[in-house]
């Protein structure tokens, strides 16, 4: 089923520092897994481990964002290895949007094959979120994708997403096996009209 996403709205998770790479988000021993089911209780486990043992909880497990799903970030989110099992943990432990100031280029790009906007803002404006949802953290974030922007009480600022992956979720072409789906008597018979493949299944 096409699924076209125009507005995302949600609590934030407050997730402050630059370079978080996908080897934090989710460390490598846990891709061993066959599926991608479980990934999220172990979203951030290694920075959760050392943060428990200085006497310091990490946003993830604070209970006040345990219903957050609008993730804030600031520089180079996502960096690291192009390993599909960091948007797949943050997306199963609830995680629907990210604003940061900057992303890694492939972490950007399957976190779009997933249904997950990642939206760019400055510094300044970072800063003004993360700090908003620290002292309120169960005030409601709406995110619009057609206008590029955010809403959180009285604050408003602008974002930016690219016209390609901001195309793609407001017409549900960000779902390519959905695309699929939805024509697949098209493709049967246009697979029908080439020989090589009529070919291989005789």
């Amino acid at each position: 089923m096409i699924v076209e996403i125009k507005t995302v709205k949600g609590s934030g998770v407050p997730l402050r520092g630059n370079d978080i790479d996908t080897d934090r988000i989710i460390p490598a021993r846990f891709l061993k897994c066959v599926t991608f089911d479980g990934l999220g209780e172990n979203a951030f486990a290694d920075d959760i481990a050392a943060l428990k043992e200085k006497g310091e909880e990490h946003p993830f497990r604070m209970p006040v964002y345990q219903n957050g799903s609008i993730l804030v970030s600031n520089s180079n989110f996502g960096c690291g290895s192009s390993r599909e099992h960091a948007p797949q943990a943050l997306v199963r432990w609830g995680i629907k949007a990210i604003v940061a100031e900057s992303y890694s280029e492939i972490f950007f790009g399957n976190c779009v094959s997933l249904g997950v906007p990642c939206f760019k803002i400055d510094h300044k404006g970072a800063e003004k979120l993360l700090t908003a949802i620290e002292a309120n953290p169960s005030q409601e974030i709406e995110l619009s994708i057609e206008n590029k922007t955010l809403t959180m009480g009285d604050l408003k600022l602008n974002l930016i997403l690219a016209d390609g992956p901001r195309g793609q979720f407001m017409d549900g072409s960000w779902n390519a096996r959905a695309g699929l789906l939805v024509n697949a008597d098209k493709v049967a018979e246009k697979a029908k009209s080439l020989p090589y493949i009529n070919n291989f299944a005789e």
